[in-house]
């Protein structure tokens, strides 16, 4: 199973899900990404982004490095989720999205 790891510590709304996106649109379906943020944001934006673009949130856990004297502020507490990458319908991809209808209605 292919593994990518984003991390988005330190970075604020919208990065984290924008850097999942990213990672998410050319990784082949059954690819595990792991994602550490410290945006409080990101507790609700990751699951929202899953279950929008049809992958599936296996975990979500809140980390702690604070055994790490060298941590910056930004990484001594974070969470860390586990996104599943599945197979995409032409739809979830981005076939169909809203941009086609605004642009017949312009």
């Amino acid at each position: 199973m292919n593994s990518i790891e984003i991390d988005a510590r330190g970075l604020r709304c919208p990065m984290p899900v924008i850097r999942l996106a990213a990672a998410a649109r050319d990784a082949p379906a059954g690819t595990r990404i792991i994602v550490l943020a410290s945006d409080p944001a990101a507790r609700h934006d990751i699951p929202a982004w899953c279950r929008m673009r049809g992958h599936e949130m296996s975990e979500m856990s809140e980390m702690s490095a604070t055994d790490t004297p060298s941590a910056d502020a930004a990484h001594r507490a974070y969470l860390r989720f586990v996104v599943l990458v599945l197979p995409q319908s032409s739809k979830a991809a981005g076939t169909g999205s809203g941009s086609e209808r605004w642009s017949r209605a312009m």
